[in-house]
């Protein structure tokens, strides 16, 4: 099992925190609130996506 400094966790952290508001503050609704904290849950798959498009890799 790999381990991750507590400097990891705290930076997903905040990341977390950031993305929960402002997915769920620019909900039109319920469900688009509710989607809108999945996506915080995921948000380091988007933010790598779209380096590796912008790299062209």
């Amino acid at each position: 099992m790999a381990k991750f400094s507590a400097g990891t966790g705290s930076i997903y952290g905040v990341g977390f925190i950031g993305a929960v508001i402002y997915y769920i503050s620019t909900a039109t609704d319920f469900w688009m609130g509710v989607l809108g904290f999945l996506k915080a849950l995921v948000w380091p798959g988007f933010l790598v996506y779209e380096l590796l498009k912008f790299l062209g890799a």
